[in-house]
């Protein structure tokens, strides 16, 4: 074992955007900061929309699915009780490589969802308390957007400009318009003209398995430049596989094994997990000692638990007229919240939020009738028709808002290792009724708006495999140790120098795309451990 002798202020767990805003605020405050990564850097270069074949790579060698895709970096899922396969990417930059960028905000509703509706949890934080450093990461960030969106409180605005919408989302505003439906141009962490080291847009539209254009703000472009140039210090290559402790439960060291798996040993004053919903709580599960017998942080049980993915339903419709669907972001064009809040005349609770993509290619058009179940039906002139449809299409897609549930949870498989030995996580999921009423009822409303935009045909699917969700909630934030992992500001109740800085502290899952909220939360709890230090220590 190599024992690196020379300690940090913090060792920073996973180097997606959580991972990469703490690196940068602590590092820029002065503190000597080393951040550990999986996976590596990925070049531009080699993404698959700058190739002929991208819609082919994104079928196995780029897929969402680490389980598909099958990268070096990536570890094994056991997803056989799972209802989602969930989507991650292990590199610099984490998952941000992959998503679409659409940046909405919680609302602040959905901070006080057991008070407004009596289910689930009240957060400890509100969108007040929050709305600060959601202010300075869209600053930072350069996001795109038109302020004054209603559904919003007064006064949030962007930035850069918003995004152009499209032919594609002029037509999905007139149907919006024409049912009398809340819309707003989409929000989106892409720069609309030029921004720090980000080009502006081009509208390749191939958003979603990284930017040729180095357009879209992922966390290896939007913050770890600025994180090195604050002296931060970033290993890639490093699977961690526990966290060390003391007899007084507190943590002294990472053990993380490189590429050759040579084990290492760094010692830090603090820690900070930012692996995202699946690989924090494996780590915390594989990390258990004398002092956390049952897994480091989890005396409440809660570790691993109340794991929610954001089923996405979606219906594509094709119209008789050329809506240059190719184009970006895909992003989105315009969003609703329409149905965001708890209605007392649905027989559901919560609610969904709406958004247009484009069709970015002819295979995607082609699937598309596959999800339908009416591929048997494209032979001969029809799978022409097929492919060159998707010039003529218009994505709605919904997140539904995902209730969290105890047996919703990750836990380490008995038999499944990755490639290093250690044990994998075990995804056991299942779609709640209530949720099932939400997907129904999104699918029934996207049908309704296509038809009020003219649409010729249409294809619906109630969980769009290709847009698995999201990964939130298993190490929850709360007031009280007994019924949540952390506190408001991420700091683990059972080891006070240990902290979780990812969608894992999620409460509630909202049904906004959670990127924005991971970082504004993320530089929240950053702020708060360079504001509390002592003694130039991160610690309490």
């Amino acid at each position: 074992m190599d024992d690196n002798t020379a300690d940090a202020d913090a060792v920073v767990i996973g180097s997606g955007p959580s991972g990469a805003i703490m690196t940068y605020t602590l590092a820029e405050a002065g503190f000597k900061v080393v951040c550990l990564e999986q996976g590596d850097w990925v070049n531009p270069s080699d993404y698959p929309g700058n190739k002929p074949e991208w819609e082919l790579l994104i079928q196995k060698q780029w897929a969402h699915d680490p389980n598909v895709r099958q990268f070096a970096s990536d570890y094994p899922l056991d997803v056989s009780a799972s209802a989602i396969a969930p989507s991650m990417f292990n590199g610099v930059g984490g998952s941000t490589v992959y998503y679409g960028a659409e940046w909405p905000r919680l609302l602040p509703s959905d901070f006080h969802v057991r008070t407004l509706d009596g289910v689930a949890d009240d957060w400890p934080i509100t969108y007040a308390e929050l709305a600060p450093d959601y202010d300075e990461i869209d600053a930072f960030m350069g996001v795109s957007g038109l302020g004054g969106d209603p559904a919003y409180p007064d006064g949030l605005d962007y930035p850069l400009p918003p995004m152009p919408i499209g032919k594609g989302g002029m037509r999905a505003a007139a149907g919006m318009n024409k049912l009398g439906w809340h819309w707003w141009p989409g929000t989106n962490a892409i720069p609309s003209q030029k921004f720090k080291a980000m080009s502006a847009c081009a509208r390749w539209g191939v958003c979603e398995w990284g930017c040729p254009e180095s357009a879209k703000a992922s966390a290896d472009i939007a913050w770890w430049p600025h994180a090195l140039k604050s002296g931060a210090t970033l290993v890639t290559g490093a699977r961690v596989r526990r966290i060390e402790t003391r007899s007084d439960g507190r943590a002294d060291a990472v053990l993380w094994l490189d590429r050759h798996g040579v084990e290492h040993r760094q010692r830090a004053n603090a820690v900070v997990v930012c692996a995202n919903g699946v690989g924090t709580p494996r780590l915390l599960l594989l990390s258990d000692s004398t002092a956390h017998p049952d897994g480091l942080g989890n005396s409440s049980g809660l570790v691993g638990k109340n794991l929610m993915l954001h089923p996405n339903p979606g219906v594509t419709g094709y119209y008789d007229d050329d809506l240059d669907s190719w184009k970006g972001p895909s992003g989105q064009n315009i969003h609703s919240m329409e149905f965001y809040d708890t209605r007392p005349e649905h027989d559901f609770v919560r609610g969904i939020k709406m958004m247009t993509l484009p069709t970015p290619g002819p295979l995607n058009a082609i699937e598309t009738r596959r999800e339908a179940s009416t591929f048997d039906e494209l032979w001969g002139p029809a799978i022409h028709h097929a492919a060159r449809s998707h010039a003529r299409g218009i994505i709605w897609a919904a997140n539904t808002e995902d209730l969290p549930e105890e047996h919703n949870r990750v836990t380490l498989d008995p038999k499944l290792v990755d490639n290093h030995g250690i044990p994998a996580p075990k995804v056991s999921y299942t779609i709640a009724d209530n949720t099932w009423k939400l997907i129904k009822f999104a699918v029934d409303r996207m049908e309704e708006v296509h038809a009020a935009s003219g649409a010729a045909e249409t294809f619906p699917v109630e969980v769009m495999p290709d847009l698995p969700g999201h990964l939130l909630g298993t190490a929850r934030m709360g007031n009280d140790p007994a019924t949540s992992v952390v506190d408001s500001y991420g700091r683990m109740h059972d080891s006070p120098n240990v902290f979780v800085a990812d969608g894992s502290v999620f409460v509630t899952s909202g049904s906004a795309n959670p990127t924005a909220t991971i970082s504004a939360l993320a530089l929240r709890i950053a702020k708060n451990l360079v504001r509390t230090a002592k003694d130039g220590t991160v610690v309490r």
